[in-house]
C-alpha cells in the first residue's frame, strides 16, 4: 500500500485527480472536520460495504482517519480483498490540519 503525507495528498488532488476518498473514522470525529468529497465510511462498516465498494476496486482509493492507523489496517484490509490501488493518508487528519488546512483542529 502506498503512503502519501497530507501535504502530497493536497498535491496529487491539486493535480486535477480525483481519488475515491474514504474517511473511515466514527460520526463524531467528522466534527474536526472532513476532506472535501470523503465518501464516510466508518472503519468497522468497511467489511459489510464490499459491494458498494466493488466499483471501484481498480480505481485509485484514497483512505483517511484520525492519525492514519486505522486507515492503514482497512488498506491492508482491502488490497487483500482485491483492491489494486490504495493509498494510506500517513499521518491522517491530523497531519492534514497541520500541514494543509490549518482551520481544521489537531484532536
Amino acid at each position: 500500500m502506498k503512503q502519501m503525507t497530507a501535504t502530497e495528498l493536497r498535491d496529487f488532488l491539486a493535480s486535477g485527480v480525483s481519488p475515491v476518498k474514504i474517511d473511515v473514522r466514527e460520526d463524531i470525529e467528522l466534527q474536526y472536520g472532513v476532506i472535501d468529497g470523503a465518501i464516510h465510511i466508518p472503519m468497522q462498516s468497511v467489511p459489510g460495504q464490499l459491494n458498494t465498494l466493488e466499483k471501484h476496486k481498480n480505481d485509485t482509493i484514497v483512505l483517511i482517519c484520525r492519525s492514519g492507523k486505522r486507515s492503514q489496517q482497512i488498506g491492508a484490509f482491502m488490497e487483500e480483498m482485491g483492491f489494486t490501488d490504495v493509498i494510506n493518508l500517513a499521518g491522517g487528519m491530523n497531519a492534514w490540519a497541520k500541514d494543509v488546512d490549518t482551520s481544521m483542529r489537531v484532536y
